[in-house]
């Protein structure tokens, strides 16, 4: 991992519990990372995603939106990698408080907190729905940010603050912009996932615009991005792109996926049900991902169909955890 030598560093990591978060603690295990695991609390005691290695993590369990957890959490810390928030695109326009008191509030008691706490590095998780339908591609960090829903603009207000908390206390933050992550774990309400599902089930694929692009990364480069952004020296203040630099279409997607699962034949159905409503849709992303290769030294080492093999395996494996494929919206 970019010959970084974490063995011993004390890493704070929020949102540990899901999809993205769940690989990227796995990843700072295997490179000798001490992990305090922010977990949202629930009456289960539920783990989510981590629980398989809970004798390996110390748990914090609280809400993001509770100032003193976060600060208590974040005590005798080195880093902090903040995934914590809600996601949903269409979730944010049906529940934008919600959305917004998650992504920004709670953001901003991860800031608050680092700096009370003398946190050498807080990196924050962004997204590429900040930019909206680009003006140009590839899109480099200078794009203009152009949120189409509550979630991209809580995004935009957090990275916002991220900056302002740098340039106004010199707090050591990093933004990193993850595109179109993929993987085993990840929601059923996720493209990639949805499609598996389908064809699990069957040999039709109810999709929505099939024409739009995706800049498709699989989950363990982005991971081992997220990590390097902690670690690598110099770059605070600076928003980073994590995108593989080349963009897929649906329908191809769709195509590759059932190729791979020996179904060459799949019939893809276009559904309203499967469009975002509205102005939500975004037909084009795609990364310039040069500042990532220059100031991470980092590059995707998955190829689209080789994350794409080892998510279908994985989904072919957890199955029964599943139930009946989601049809709705993409998230």
């Amino acid at each position: 991992m970019a010959n970084l030598n974490l063995n011993g560093k004390k890493v704070l990591v929020t949102g540990s519990e899901g999809f993205i978060g769940s690989h990227l603690t796995e990843q700072l295990l295997e490179s000798k990372a001490q992990v305090r695991a922010f977990v949202m609390y629930n009456f289960k005691g539920d783990l989510g995603w981590i629980s398989g290695i809970r004798n390996k993590v110390e748990v914090y369990q609280g809400d993001i939106k509770d100032y003193n957890a976060v600060n208590d959490a974040m005590k005798g810390i080195d880093v902090v990698l903040h995934l914590a928030a809600s996601i949903s695109v269409p979730y944010s326009v049906i529940h934008p408080r919600e959305v917004v008191e998650t992504n920004v509030i709670g953001g901003l008691n991860v800031l608050l907190a680092s700096k009370e706490q003398g946190v050498k590095r807080i990196v924050q998780m962004s997204s590429s729905e900040v930019f909206g339908n680009p003006k140009y591609v590839p899109i480099d960090e200078d794009h203009p940010k152009n949120p189409q829903s509550p979630y991209a603009a809580s995004k935009v207000g957090m990275d916002g603050l991220c900056k302002a908390f740098y340039r106004s206390y010199n707090l050591p933050v990093v933004i990193v912009r993850p595109f179109n992550t993929f993987g085993p774990r990840q929601s059923p309400r996720a493209v990639i996932p949805s499609i598996i599902l389908q064809l699990l089930d069957g040999n039709v694929v109810k999709a929505g615009n099939v024409f739009t692009t995706r800049d498709l990364t699989y989950v363990e480069d982005t991971a081992r991005g997220v990590i390097q952004a902690g670690f690598v020296k110099g770059i605070e203040g600076q928003e980073i792109n994590l995108g593989t630099g080349r963009e897929t279409r649906i329908k191809d997607l769709i195509e590759t996926i059932a190729r791979l699962m020996g179904k060459p034949d799949v019939e893809i159905v276009t559904s309203s049900d499967r469009k975002r409503t509205g102005k939500l849709e975004l037909v084009r992303l795609l990364s310039n991902n040069s500042l990532a290769r220059r100031q991470l030294k980092w590059k995707p080492s998955y190829t689209l169909e080789a994350g794409l093999k080892k998510t279908i395996a994985w989904f072919e494996k957890h199955r029964d955890d599943y139930g009946k494929p989601y049809y709705g919206e993409y998230k």
